[in-house]
């Protein structure tokens, strides 16, 4: 199982950007997904998350700005982020727990892409 996330990059304070989560095995449809970010020398914190059934929550940070969705047939998820600051700045990562029936909940994440808002 791999999640890979692209669409980072440098934007203006004002700019948007869309970020992507592929995986690979059936494991976005049946569980949550959720975006992370850390930005340089900070704690990772959840920016993000959508339920398998389609309902979302966010950061206060982020509410009103960004924009999770999820296509599940496609196993991929995106975050719309517009009205970008320069505190959004930081590595976004997306994260899926799957549950399995013998071992229990295994967190997967992905590397991460490097989101940069200039002043």
């Amino acid at each position: 199982v791999q999640l890979v996330e692209s669409g980072g990059g440098l934007v203006q304070t004002g700019g948007s950007l869309r970020l992507s989560c592929a995986a690979s095995g059936n494991i976005v449809s049946p569980n949550s997904l959720d975006w992370y970010r850390q930005a340089p020398e900070k704690q990772r914190e959840l920016v993000a998350t959508i339920t398998s059934a389609g309902s979302t929550d966010y950061a206060d940070s982020v509410k009103g700005r960004f924009t999770i969705s999820r296509d599940n047939a496609k196993s991929t998820a995106h975050l719309q982020m517009n009205s970008l600051k320069p505190e959004d700045t930081g590595v976004y990562y997306c994260n899926v727990r799957h549950y399995y029936a013998v071992i229990g909940a295994v967190d997967y994440w992905g590397k991460g892409t490097l989101v940069n808002v200039s002043s």
